[in-house]
């Protein structure tokens, strides 16, 4: 009689939750683990649906970035940007009920019942440069830097507000988080040097 799998299965995905902190089903496939055990887990208590096809260890507290961390899995070539950026490095007053991600032009916005999801568009090095890699519940999130999310604020303040990218630039300044140097060269990257000069010459 084969007594293998379902604890063997159950004790293997419960161990990867450990070490990751986020599960997406994917994960589980990977394993050769059938979903069910998912269901039988969250059913057990022992896990919880963060999201759909997202589930974390029932006692593991989530943390104040959980939902980006959720995108992150569930939206793969989204990078993290803007006024969520801006809460991740703790610069300005923003508190997005939305997870801002920037998406390459061409790629289709997902439809996510949960989180809410405010999706804009770059290309290039726009897009590409000025990424970190955040952990956010074991999950590597791609988040633009302090820098080149301020220098984003300014190119997308039609979305935003000029007042913060101001707020952000004057705070992200002041805190020591960017340099002058760095600001230029993001402010060129993104083509709104001649828009950031005045402030950025008020700091100097």
């Amino acid at each position: 009689m084969n007594r293998e799998s379902p604890l063997t299965h159950e004790q293997a995905v419960l161990q990867l939750a450990r070490k990751r902190g986020l599960l997406h089903t994917r994960d589980i496939t990977t394993l050769g683990v059938p979903t069910v055990v998912l269901t039988r887990l969250t059913r057990a208590g022992k896990l919880e649906r963060a999201a759909r096809g997202v589930y974390a260890l029932a006692s593991q507290p989530a943390s104040a970035h959980r939902s980006l961390a959720e995108v992150a899995l569930r939206v793969p070539r989204g990078v993290v940007c803007l006024l969520s950026a801006l809460r991740v490095h703790e610069i300005g007053t923003q508190a997005p009920f939305e997870v801002w991600l920037a998406l390459p032009a061409g790629v289709a916005a997902p439809r996510l019942a949960s989180p809410a999801i405010r999706v804009v568009r770059l290309s290039g090095n726009s897009l590409t440069q000025g990424i970190e890699r955040i952990e956010i519940d074991g999950v590597k999130v791609p988040v633009f830097n302090a820098t080149k999310t301020i220098a984003d604020c300014f190119k997308f303040r039609n979305k935003i507000g000029l007042d913060v990218a101001l707020e952000a630039l004057r705070e992200g300044w002041r805190e020591h988080k960017v340099s002058m140097d760095a600001l230029w060269r993001y402010a060129k990257l993104n083509r709104v040097a001649n828009v950031m000069r005045p402030y950025l010459e008020a700091l100097a």
